[in-house]
């Protein structure tokens, strides 16, 4: 069932997706959107990058991150799609082998026109071991279903 602007309350909160990231799918995403030697080249990355290995890009987190909370939040409202994004933030490299989900709470809500809301929600990016690698906070357009 599909909720609307009034079904979603500050401070709700839902964690969402598993994905485990790959070596290949990390330097094919690397390759094609962000060719830097420490994300496309796993030997160069072992022997002589600052993080040991080779690491996804940020914009592949990115995108892994949108896609869990795609499947797991957006999906599931009345979303009209996002004005912005902002203080997007990379704390921790992402390698492969990991497993990402995402945390998702709500911060602020507030109805924009008669017939819609907008949420803000900061997302985070989590790894198996429950470390935050990415950030975000999202301005998230929402269907209303009553309105004034």
């Amino acid at each position: 069932m599909v909720r609307y602007f009034e079904d979603i309350a500050v401070d709700e909160t839902g964690v969402y997706g598993s994905y485990e990231v790959t070596l290949e799918e990390l330097v094919s995403f690397a390759e094609q959107y962000d060719p830097q030697w420490f994300h496309t080249d796993p030997d160069r990355a072992a022997e002589e990058s600052m993080y040991g290995s080779v690491i996804a890009s940020g914009w592949h987190t990115a995108s892994i991150t949108m896609r869990l909370l795609v499947e797991g939040f957006l999906n599931e409202i009345a979303t009209l799609g996002a004005k912005g994004v902002d203080e997007l933030r990379w704390y921790k490299p992402v390698r492969p082998g990991d497993t990402l989900r995402v945390r998702n709470t709500i911060l602020e809500t507030y109805k924009e026109t008669e017939h819609r809301g907008l949420i803000h929600a900061k997302t985070e990016t989590l790894n198996q071991d429950d470390n935050v690698v990415f950030s975000m906070i999202g301005l998230v357009m929402v269907s209303r279903q009553t309105t004034d």
